[in-house]
């Protein structure tokens, strides 16, 4: 089993333990390093991201955090930068790039809120071929890296959070299994490790990870890396099912 966690979230964002409740939860399940992040702000949807004027708080907790418990675990201060964020990473010890909407002419459509407001994205923006969204999600997927300069890439595949208690589509589709593909090949130029992501699990909307075992798989044989990470929420769920999914 790994011994860090790399993607967590707190009360700074849309998580429901402070920094330091994080820290203690991971020290007690035996991790060597713990990665606090932040969602990014964005601009159009501020309902889940850190407000910008809590930036400089956040930082500042978690360098005393890691100077504090310095000698029982590694602390480090994440920013999961959303492709559409305007904010700087300067600040942060490393970044995960990702993708939580497609830009559909004037509108920010999240693909993890509701399967559906998917649905209605699909009619309204793409005439009802919610294939077609996919493709626009997966090329925007495949610009992530460039985009956000990412060490880490988040949940490739966030757009199928919702298939296993409503089908929208069929990941078996000669269309959506190309358009993955091309985002990965994409992706994999760059060398930056895939996130293997078990958060969707802890929440109720899967019994696997991001992304699925068929992706993982292609990002192997393809000589890609990948990282572990719970995208806990919460600190129960902190390196949430570690020890059954494996890199």
């Amino acid at each position: 089993m790994t011994n860090k966690d790399l993607h967590t979230h707190t009360t700074y964002c849309d998580g429901g333990n402070s920094p330091e409740e994080m820290v203690n939860a991971a020290i007690e399940k035996g991790l060597k390093t713990i990665g606090i992040c932040a969602h990014s702000y964005t601009f159009f949807d501020t309902s889940y991201c850190i407000k910008k004027e809590a930036v400089p708080r956040f930082l500042a907790e978690l360098r005393y955090l890691r100077a504090a418990y310095s000698d029982r675990i590694h602390v480090l201060c994440g920013i999961e930068q959303d492709y559409y964020s305007e904010e700087s990473t300067d600040d942060f010890d490393y970044v995960i790039g990702s993708v939580h909407y497609l830009k559909c002419g004037g509108d920010y459509v999240p693909v993890d809120e509701t399967a559906e407001i998917l649905k209605g994205a699909a009619e309204k923006h793409f005439g009802g071929d919610i294939y077609a969204l996919c493709e626009e999600y997966y090329r925007t997927v495949a610009d992530v890296v460039n985009k956000t300069a990412c060490d880490i890439i988040g949940h490739f595949d966030l757009v199928t959070k919702f298939l296993e208690k409503e089908p929208l589509f069929d990941t078996d589709h000669p269309r959506y299994v190309a358009a993955w593909k091309k985002a990965a090949d994409e992706l994999l130029k760059a060398g930056v490790p895939f996130e293997i992501n078990t958060g969707a699990i802890t929440r109720g909307y899967r019994t696997t990870p991001y992304p699925s075992g068929e992706i993982v798989a292609y990002i192997r044989e393809h000589g890609g890396k990948l990282v572990l990470s719970s995208d806990a929420h919460s600190a129960d769920a902190i390196a949430y099912g570690f020890d059954r999914f494996s890199l």
